[in-house]
């Protein structure tokens, strides 16, 4: 697969990564741990050196993450992030990025995936209580001891990026964008480019909206996050069917699947961006993947720009609670 780099540092990555959180939980009953290291296997054997995990996804996703890529490790590039007290479960999500805090639980993520050093370490969300100055100068002392290779920032607003990587120069942003969520463009995207960031999409398909498979009156379970994502509820998901729907008709002509477009446009819209789709079954993830070979020329972006332009998605991108940790 097509190699990429994120930020002046030159870390080197598979175009597309895989997102690994929906292997424990977030959309569903957690995969099965044997199944779960069988399918991060499968995506080294077929090409992704970029795989991604976080310390709130829960100690049983960054073991799983640890164990299934050990036999791998010079080959691959492996991400995680702070910025959550430990101990917690994924729906408590109490912020902390303490520099106490972070030490803590960078102890932990080690261990647990195995690992010497870090490859990629992010902010999982800015914490309004502590500096931005003091989280990024306490990274830059973690890759001094050798700890952490990288720093990089999540769903970070544009002030903080920049006094961020005044301390510690960000390796990569990473924040949701795709087809359905456009919102970077604005300013986040400018930014990274001026300053030489990275930049990793994640939900690229729209935690799953983008694939075509979700039906205008589908629910959800308690166990699902979508559940309380108001773009998923009653009328907004049936709106943004409209979105499916020319995404389906784009695919039909270039013998693709609506994911493969998808992730093929964000592959397009600059050469420092991996996106890093998540899926639990093997045949998603060969179709996924297949992505990275789809080059869409300029005459089929300006059909997606103008195809796309007509459809208004309906409903916010997070419950209120979550939307008031993002941008910051």
């Amino acid at each position: 697969m097509e190699k990429r780099i994120l930020g002046r540092g030159g870390l080197e990555v598979s175009a597309l990564g895989l997102g690994c959180m929906g292997l424990s939980h977030g959309y569903g009953p957690a995969a099965d741990k044997d199944a779960g290291i069988a399918l991060i296997r499968a995506a080294v054997e077929q090409g992704v050196t970029f795989f991604d995990t976080a310390q709130i996804y829960g100690e049983a996703n960054e073991a799983m993450v640890g164990e299934a890529l050990e036999p791998f490790r010079d080959q691959v590039v492996i991400a995680t992030k702070f910025g959550f007290e430990p101990g917690q479960s994924f729906g408590e999500q109490k912020l902390s990025s303490r520099p106490e805090t972070i030490r803590q639980v960078t102890e932990g993520s080690l261990k647990r995936l195995r690992v010497e050093a870090i490859d990629l370490y992010y902010q999982h969300r800015v914490d309004p209580e502590v500096p931005i100055e003091d989280v990024a100068g306490t990274v830059r002392d973690l890759i001094a001891e050798g700890k952490v290779k990288h720093f990089g920032l999540s769903e970070a607003g544009v002030e903080t990026i920049r006094r961020a990587n005044a301390v510690q120069p960000v390796t990569a942003l990473q924040s949701e964008y795709s087809l359905w969520w456009r919102e970077p463009e604005q300013a986040v995207i400018p930014t990274l480019e001026e300053l030489g960031i990275g930049f990793v999409p994640f939900s690229p398909l729209g935690k799953g909206f983008l694939t075509g498979s979700i039906a205008a009156d589908a629910t959800f379970g308690k166990d699902d996050f979508r559940s309380i994502v108001p773009r998923f509820g009653g009328e907004a998901l049936s709106a943004n069917q409209a979105l499916v729907a020319v995404l389906k008709e784009l695919a039909t002509q270039r013998g693709a699947t609506p994911a493969q477009i998808a992730l093929a446009w964000l592959l397009a819209q600059k050469p420092w961006i991996a996106p890093i789709p998540g899926t639990t079954k093997l045949h998603r993830l060969s179709e996924n993947l297949a992505a990275a070979d789809l080059e869409l020329s300029a005459a089929d972006l300006a059909a997606i720009e103008a195809a796309v332009s007509r459809v208004t998605v309906q409903g916010d991108r997070y419950p209120a609670h979550l939307q008031a940790r993002v941008g910051r």
